[in-house]
């Protein structure tokens, strides 16, 4: 790699800063020497001071000091959250931000979805190094296992919540912890408890508790990590090999709560850990030697995220290294996918993260010939780019009904059937309903008058006058009692036998009402995508006022003269400038219940469904899908703390227009159908991706 003054050499006559505090800082310092005009230093959660023999600048200051190159010595995963917390005002100002490996972090690439061009290694390849060594070393963070979150500072926000949450107010804590393990690491490798006590003296902090804060922040880290599978894998397969593996960390954990990470994510196996606060020094300093101590191997192989720490340090130290790319590096090869400019809140923030632990779980992104990313199970198709939207909507609709003191829930059947199963898990959720109905359910039942069968007309249906007459009315054209010869040609020749159907369905449907548990007050109805049309008939059957809560409400406007009270998730406003028309056919689908739609009722009150037309394969494809849904929901519930639970469709419909963009390898989901009985329509999902 080239050194900083050949790749900086148009810099050399104007002023210039360097962004960071650590260690790295002072070897940047040192290789630019009296080459360069360093004015000073600049970091995020301090502005004033001197370092290094240099003074530490506000960005205020370095603007007004002419600044033409801002210089970020950190890690590549901080250099990202550099980039976005100060990018936006060193393009206005037209001053460089550049990494120390020559990386212009104001270019953000174009969105890709494959890896054609990027090179990176493969399992086979990795395996060969591990051959010809005595001695692996692995890292651990990033490269065994993963936060997530999108940010390791996340855990900071985090662990902000929590303390709040038990009382603890400390004004800008996340940037007085970072503040104080930079000071730290200065000297050496500190644990977390010295962190802590360093921020409690140095902050007057006497409510602050040093070891309670400490375990505090390693539980809440345990709650975020998961293991990267395929690098545990060739972990566990180089243990079965004979091979001396160690694990070799910085962290400011403590070696048992190291291992207590490893084991929750199954790294159970491996000769032992070195963790740099154990020893007081760190990977860019002397922990290598410390594994070449211990180990006492002829040749070495450290595998590892970080290029500096992980890379050019080992081969510093006479050891061959290997580059794992980490989650975040792969998402920045494929320009973000669109994300970038929705990384500004923590919420956001734990949605990429959830995205990335997943899609990009394995470095071995370089294997097929395509280079395409590709989702291959209905759990993770679930989980990637169904989860975030309808996560949002149901925490909206618990809102909506806590905000409007609503006592009765009732999830209209089956689009109903996963979004009761997500509300039923929300803490501030009452008790729901899983409410037996359809469009052609409410129909049958509340039709009353010829004005009603218009209605129901002018929604045009797909088929013959006699598949209309039993789909939607459940009349037997050959049978109808008021069939005369001559007559049947048309709808309206049947009116008075509609009429008349309607008063027995509407009879046994009320039967099943009347089962119900219902409060006295309003019931919020739930409805994913419709015009209010069930909630119209179903209105004429219930004593208690319906309040139509629905994903999107379709020809508002059209429904206006009917007095509907309904409130949705999209506005008409919103539905203007998304793309939510393009993808709601498929949502419904994995949203649907695995019985058939409800026809009507019997005299008892019972259900009678319809004849189901899905085959086992596409039934077990959807509700794969929805457990995955359901296990993004539950995460994302256990990671955010509820007041950071900020709702963002444009971040949601981001994830789901990656459908569009990556290759879906589950043959299950591509064989799905859209089904529509009330219109008798087919779409085939492959039309509609």
């Amino acid at each position: 790699m080239a050194s900083l003054t050949q790749m900086f050499q148009e810099y050399k006559g104007g002023p210039i800063a360097v962004y960071g505090l650590g260690t790295e800082t002072a070897r940047v310092l040192e290789e630019m020497g009296q080459e360069f005009q360093v004015i000073g230093l600049l970091d995020g959660y301090r502005d004033t001071g001197v370092l290094f023999g240099m003074p530490i600048l506000s960005m205020e200051q370095a603007i007004e000091a002419g600044v033409k190159l801002i210089l970020v010595a950190a890690r590549p995963g901080s250099c990202k959250a550099i980039a976005k917390r100060i990018g936006n005002i060193c393009k206005e100002k037209q001053i460089r931000l550049f990494d120390t490996r020559g990386k212009d972090l104001c270019s953000i690439q174009k969105a890709a979805y494959n890896f054609q061009n990027q090179k990176g290694i493969a399992r086979d390849q990795l395996f060969k190094k591990i051959e010809d060594a005595d001695v692996i070393s692995f890292d651990l963070f990033d490269t065994l296992i993963m936060r997530r979150t999108l940010f390791s500072t996340d855990v900071f926000a985090l662990l902000d919540m929590r303390l709040r949450e038990q009382g603890i107010l400390i004004q800008g804590f996340s940037e007085k912890r970072i503040s104080s393990e930079k000071e730290l690491s200065r000297y050496r490798a500190p644990t977390l408890v010295e962190i802590y006590s360093y921020m409690r003296e140095i902050y007057h902090l006497p409510e602050l508790k040093p070891e309670e804060c400490a375990l505090l922040e390693w539980q809440t880290d345990a709650e975020l990590v998961i293991p990267r599978r395929a690098v545990c894998e060739i972990l566990e397969a180089t243990v079965g090999r004979g091979k001396n593996v160690y694990i070799v960390t910085d962290s400011y954990y403590t070696k048992q709560q190291i291992a207590g990470l490893m084991e929750q994510c199954g790294i159970v196996y491996c000769t032992d850990v070195l963790v740099s606060c154990e020893y007081g020094t760190g990977k860019t300093q002397s922990l290598f030697p410390v594994l070449k101590k211990t180990a006492g191997g002829d040749t070495y192989l450290h595998i590892g995220d970080d290029p500096i720490a992980d890379v050019e340090n080992a081969e510093k130290h006479g050891i061959e290294a290997v580059w794992l790319y980490s989650g975040i590096d792969l998402l920045e090869m494929c320009g973000y996918m669109g994300l970038w400019d929705s990384m500004d809140r923590l919420s956001d923030r734990v949605k990429i993260g959830m995205f990335v632990s997943t899609i990009f779980n394995s470095p071995f992104q370089f294997e097929s010939e395509t280079g395409k990313i590709c989702v291959s199970n209905a759990f993770e198709i679930g989980y990637l780019f169904f989860a975030p939207l309808i996560t949002d909507f149901v925490i909206w609709f618990s809102n909506q009904v806590r905000k409007e003191k609503i006592p009765n829930v009732f999830f209209c059947a089956r689009d109903g059937y996963l979004i009761q199963k997500m509300y039923d898990r929300m803490k501030s959720s009452k008790e729901s309903v899983y409410f037996l109905t359809s469009r052609m359910a409410a129909i049958r039942a509340g039709i009353m008058d010829e004005a009603d069968i218009r209605y129901v007309e002018a929604m045009k249906f797909s088929g013959t006058l006699e598949e209309q007459l039993w789909e939607r009315f459940g009349i037997d054209a050959g049978e109808a009692a008021i069939r005369a010869v001559g007559n049947g040609s048309r709808l309206s020749d049947y009116f008075q036998e509609i009429i008349r159907r309607a008063a027995q369905n509407r009879k046994a449907y009320k039967t099943y009402i009347e089962s119900l548990p219902v409060r006295e007050g309003d019931i919020a109805l739930f409805d994913f995508v419709a015009k209010g049309t069930s909630q119209m008939f179903l209105g004429r059957l219930m004593k208690n006022h319906l309040k139509g809560l629905y994903f999107l409400q379709l020809d508002a406007k059209e429904m206006e003269p009917y007095g509907l009270d309904i409130e949705a998730f999209y506005s008409e406003g919103e539905r203007a400038f998304s793309g939510i028309f393009d993808d709601y056919y498929i949502l419904e689908t994995m949203l649907t219940a695995p019985t058939p739609s409800v026809k009507e009722f019997d005299e008892n009150g019972m259900p009678i469904y319809g004849e189901e037309t899905r085959t086992e394969e596409n039934i077990q494809c959807f509700r794969e899908a929805q457990e995955g849904i359901l296990a993004y929901f539950e995460t994302y519930l256990r990671i955010c703390p509820e007041a950071d639970m900020d709702i963002e469709k444009k971040i949601d419909e981001i994830f789901l227009s990656l459908l569009h963009q990556v290759e879906i390898g589950e043959k299950r989901f591509m064989d799905l159908k859209v089904e529509d009985p009330f219109f008798n329509r087919m779409t085939n999902v492959t039309d509609l991706i």
